[in-house]
């Protein structure tokens, strides 16, 4: 997957606390997704502190579930990083409540189960299970699993607070990574879907 390829290209947790550094001062919030095994093998509040240093506004860590993150969001709370947990069309009203609660910033709401990756459509009831999932909280609420289009976005933008794409990039990335003109493909790209949202 994903996290191999990136270990086999020499990315590390340096490298992207790095990375986060040097688009410091960009008007949009900084949000990194990881698994917890790093964070937690890198020291909770270290991984914290690093963060916040770099820039880096919130994690969600799609592994960690809210009731066993106390540990975590009490270091991420200290040094104002916020963490974003996840609901899935399969969370009972409790369970969304709760995901509220923890969440700081956003509420990731995965828009089908299963696992990441581009899809060619998306469920019919998403509208009504996002506009139910907001009844239950003030938080915005942002999808995101299988968003592979400008078009999907519109309509996602429509009922969500948020949209994120996620694997279509990295699929981008791949296919154009031996074609050249990489960073002109995925940006126009990411425009395509952010014109979408306007």
């Amino acid at each position: 997957g994903a996290s191999h390829r990136a270990l086999q290209n020499g990315v590390s947790l340096q490298g992207l606390f790095g990375l986060a550094k040097r688009v410091q001062g960009r008007t949009q919030p900084l949000v990194l997704m990881t698994y917890y095994n790093p964070v937690f093998r890198h020291g909770l509040e270290s991984f914290a502190a690093n963060c916040r240093e770099s820039g880096i506004d919130g994690v969600t860590v799609p592994d960690l579930p809210p009731e066993e993150a106390g540990p975590w969001t009490a270091e991420a709370r200290k040094w104002g990083v916020d963490t974003i947990f996840l609901a899935a069309p399969t969370s009972p009203p409790e369970r969304i409540r709760l995901v509220s609660r923890m969440s700081r910033g956003f509420i990731y709401y995965v828009s089908v189960t299963g696992v990441t990756g581009v899809r060619g459509t998306l469920p019919e009831d998403l509208k009504a299970s996002v506009q139910r999932t907001k009844e239950l909280t003030r938080k915005p609420v942002a999808v995101g699993f299988g968003i592979a289009t400008p078009e999907q976005a519109r309509a996602i933008g429509g009922f969500a607070d948020g949209v994120i794409v996620g694997s279509a990039i990295v699929k981008m990335i791949e296919e154009e990574r031996e074609n050249g003109g990489l960073l002109e493909k995925v940006g126009g790209f990411v425009s395509s879907l952010a014109a979408a949202l306007r």
